[in-house]
């Protein structure tokens, strides 16, 4: 039987079924080798030789593959049809040549399927072809330019950078991006404008908007009513006038659906619509197409092929009816740079099959097919058909002039099924307008605009404070007149917003940064760092990653830089397409990196710091008010603030410490900086930023009392609102709550390091919120006490309520549960509990990949295996000392290596999934 390799058992499983007992199905579960970690592996020295070695994981599967070629002389390898997949191809050839399991006489085959279908498996097997030599060249470059990189230039950073913990090719230039962002937040200036709307009625009683555009005779322009002033004169002059409709113009419009999406789009639109991360949407479409149900999910093309195509046509026409099918088929053009990642496009391999009738059972994979079912079946749909309607009003004198707008949808077309999300809110008037007929009268509504305000009983014309928001639309004060019928708004204009991965994605395409298969990799890399932190599915550099970028673009510019960076991913895609030799890409490259390599590790830490100071100083240290110098210390006012860093990033500091030990973050301002709050009993009281945030601390060391009083600012408490009373408070901490009737022993309640709590002796129980900690009373406290302590006595034993279900494990049995923990969420199954990955939601774990987990912990650990009836006594006989030394050994095993593999993430981690 001939073997069969892919690269998951679930990709295999599949397979097997179309491919029957007359083949060998076997995985390779991903890359068999990689670069060692270890200086050398790649040598510039010797034409770029790469030495390779098999993990230790893939060395059982490289073995089985090997057995099983032993009963048959055929290989058949049927990675995935992209780069990364023809690798795999290429060094589970390499691995089977070198221990002599492929012969002279083997027939090795490669085969590429786009879709896991009886159909496309069969037609691949039906046409064999040998390994892509340049694409296999294209991935050398690749992972060498990454391991160049990344295991040259992260020593820089460690010795240069305390804290920093890697760069890479990609990476860095992701991270710039984020970063420019926000310091285009911070250097932003507001501008206050104010619009005037106001709520009209036709003769039939039907109300409508118009905003103003006219005024005294001339077009508004945005900023022209730059204050309230301002626009409580225009409110007077729209209120004061009789008004008519001079115009009313509709005219036909249409819209095209989007077209089917290709890695990066899906990655947005997931983002936009879900809130997805790219990598839990990339391992959710892989699931879905190991399953058989989608085409390959890692492409820049969105063609699809001709019988995909009429398919598509065909379900339209039996689920919509004709009157949604168009005369011709929509053809769709790829704009991919690179031509080897330009397959055809993300889409159902059946389309007659919705979500529903696929029976997905986990809730991101239903999502995300429904999501491409629809946007497959709307890029071969009919164009939607509107009506766009304009409707000018006029005073009677031509003083004044408003517009209102709307739009009729007269035939919905693919709007039917989907229509694609937008990454920011856009002002795109879409109501409705009432029958306006031109000339007649407009009168003001008699029921008014003040109900947007929830301000009932103000009188005309007053300002109203309007808590509406920070968007860009209403966000200020408003002014109301003409009996509550016309508003002006204050608005201000919005700074850029911060990227999501979504547009994140989009932007890295379009700079023609990275590829389809990279950006799920690296956007969870620079988070992995702590480079960036995610929060509310926003992008935020942290101050660690600020340094790395700004270290990057004063002595690596050339090698963050945008053009660069794309100029290489061309010269990539003309290695992949045969054009270009991969070593002489690689030795030019190398020639002006390492000569930048060498002249920045000559340099001290004060010096690069300095260039970095010099170069952060118009956001470090801005003008102040007063006039004064900006790099003075605001707490002594003799030092000097400079930039310095830390092992948890860089921060200002005064040039007088330690005696004075003014700190303040690098994104805040002086107020969030250390500061004196104030004197207590002749003690000094004052706010100070510690590696674990903000605290409050009472008096200066001594050498009776070398650790002073402090305590941490809890959660929910900004630096910026700390005061001396508040600031006493925590210092006062634990509080005294009163005397446990049963014992007499004291109860206090205080803040600890897992929140606020109450203790009574050695007995613990939290509090849900801080503000108990300095109200709970003598009554509630002993109550959670006391339920505390029927958990862990009379209670133990009880299981805790689970916060998912998954279901049976698939294999041995017993529910998959995942609970919460003292230290987070995690999977628990039989004696085996695997803490869940760092941002990882429970709500987004599938069996699957909590099953994964608990494999991967019970192997670590030896626990979770099922016995075999029979054997409980043998297994109590095992003696100790054996086990004991068995510890002992595997324990120190990491030890010996900890210093390589250290060394080795940076050059790995760096864009190595690339």
């Amino acid at each position: 039987m001939p073997v069969v390799v892919v690269e998951s058992p679930a990709k295999a499983k599949t397979i097997n079924k179309y491919l029957g007992s007359d083949y060998t199905v076997l995985a390779s579960y991903g890359h068999v080798r990689d670069l060692p970690p270890k200086d050398g592996s790649v040598n510039p020295d010797e034409g770029f030789d790469m030495t390779w070695e098999v993990g230790n994981d893939s060395k059982k599967h490289v073995k089985a593959i090997a057995d099983a070629l032993k009963d048959d002389n055929a290989l058949i390898l049927a990675t995935d049809p992209d780069r990364e997949g023809e690798a795999i191809s290429w060094h589970l050839k390499e691995a089977l040549t070198k221990r002599k399991s492929i012969k002279k006489d083997t027939d090795v085959r490669r085969v590429t399927f786009n879709a896991i279908t009886k159909q496309a498996v069969t037609e691949a097997m039906a046409n064999p072809r040998d390994i892509d030599a340049p694409l296999v060249e294209a991935y050398l470059a690749r992972r060498a330019l990454d391991y160049l990189v990344g295991f040259n230039l992260s020593p820089v950073l460690w010795r240069k950078l305390p804290g920093a913990k890697s760069a890479g090719r990609v990476q860095s230039v992701c991270l710039r991006l984020i970063v420019e962002r926000e310091m285009e937040i911070e250097a932003f200036d507001a501008r206050e404008y104010w619009s005037v709307k106001a709520l009209l009625s036709t003769p039939r009683g039907q109300d409508f908007e118009a905003r103003l555009t006219t005024l005294a005779g001339k077009k508004l322009e945005r900023y022209d009513l730059s204050n309230e002033t301002q626009a409580e004169m225009a409110v007077q002059a729209v209120s004061s006038r009789k008004l008519h409709i001079a115009s009313v113009e509709a005219k036909p419009a249409s819209r095209n659906p989007s077209a089917p999406f290709m890695t990066s789009t899906l990655q947005q639109e997931a983002s936009r619509k879900f809130g997805m991360g790219a990598k839990i949407c990339m391992s959710t479409a892989q699931r879905l197409y190991e399953a058989g149900h989608i085409t390959y999910m890692r492409t820049d093309g969105i063609d699809m092929a001709p019988e995909a195509v009429q398919a598509a046509r065909d379900a339209i026409k039996d689920r919509y009816g004709a009157d949604y099918v168009p005369g011709s088929p929509r053809i769709y053009k790829n704009k991919a740079k690179n031509a080897q990642e330009a397959h055809e496009c993300i889409r159902p391999t059946d389309m007659t099959k919705d979500a529903e009738s696929l029976g997905l059972r986990e809730a991101d994979q239903k999502k995300l097919y429904d999501l491409i079912w629809k946007r497959t079946l709307a890029c071969q749909m009919e164009a939607a058909r509107l009506e766009r309607t304009t409707v000018e009003i006029a005073s009677d004198d031509k003083q004044v002039g408003l517009r209102a707008t709307g739009q009729v949808v007269l035939f919905d077309g693919f709007l039917r099924v989907y229509e694609e999300g937008r990454d920011e809110p856009q002002d795109e008037d879409d109501k409705r307008l009432p029958q306006i007929m031109e000339g007649e009268a407009a009168a003001f509504a008699k029921a008014g605009l003040r109900s947007e305000f929830d301000k009932a009983g103000e009188k005309e014309g007053a300002v109203l404070e309007a808590d509406t928001g920070p968007g860009p639309d209403r966000n200020g004060k408003a002014v109301i007149g003409g009996g509550d019928a016309v508003l002006a708004l204050q608005h201000h204009t919005q700074p850029p917003p911060r990227y999501t991965e979504a547009t994140l994605v989009k932007k890295m395409e379009e700079l023609g940064i990275g590829r389809p298969s990279t950006y799920a990799s690296v956007i969870t890399t620079i988070q992995d760092r702590e480079y960036v932190r995610k929060d509310k599915n926003r992008l935020i550099p942290e101050d660690k990653g600020r340094i790395v970028t700004i270290f990057l673009l004063n002595f690596f510019k050339r090698y963050v830089e945008y053009d660069f960076t794309a100029a290489l991913e061309d010269e990539l895609d003309d290695v992949s397409a045969g054009e270009m030799d991969y070593k002489e890409l690689l030795a030019k490259f190398w020639r002006d990196f390492h000569a930048a390599i060498s002249e920045t590790s000559e340099l001290r830490i004060a010096q690069v710091l300095d260039v970095l100071d010099e170069a952060l100083a118009p956001q470090l240290y801005p003008p102040r008010d007063d006039g004064s110098d900006p790099r003075t210390c605001p707490l002594c006012g003799e030092g000097s603030l400079h930039l310095k860093t830390s092992r948890s990033g860089g921060f200002v500091g005064c040039s007088r410490y330690p005696e004075c030990r003014y700190t303040r973050p690098l994104g805040g301002d002086e107020g969030q900086g250390d500061r004196v709050l104030g004197y207590d009993n002749g003690d000094e009281i004052s706010l100070r930023s510690g590696r674990f945030g903000p605290y409050v601390q009472r008096g200066e060391p001594t050498e009776e009392q070398p650790k002073p009083p402090r305590a941490s600012l809890p959660k929910g408490w900004s630096a910026d609102a700390m005061d001396l009373e508040k600031a006493l408070t925590l210092l006062s901490l634990p509080r005294q709550v009163g005397i446990h009737p049963e014992d007499g022993e004291p109860i206090e309640a205080g803040i600890g390091r897992y929140g606020p709590f109450v203790k009574h002796n050695r007995l613990y129980a939290n509090l849900k919120e801080v503000d108990e900690v300095f109200e709970i009373g003598i009554n509630r406290a002993v109550d959670l006490l006391a339920e505390k302590a029927a958990k862990r006595g009379g209670g133990r034993g009880a299981a805790a309520k689970p916060l998912k279900e998954l279901g049976e494990h698939p294999e041995h049995g017993g529910p998959v549960n995942i609970l919460d923990g003292r230290y987070g969420p995690y999977v628990k199954w039989e004696k085996v509990n695997a803490t869940l990955p760092k941002g990882t939601e429970p709500a987004d774990v599938t069996l699957e990949e909590a099953v994964a987990l608990v494999d991967e912990k019970a192997a670590k650990t030896g626990k979770g295996k099922k016995k075999a009836p029979g054997k409980k006594a043998a297994a109590k006989k095992a003696p100790a000392k054996a086990s004991t030394a068995k510890k002992t050994t595997a324990a120190k095993k990491p030890a010996a290596k900890k210093s390589t593999a250290a060394k080795g993430s940076a050059a790995k981690g760096s864009d190595a999934a690339e």
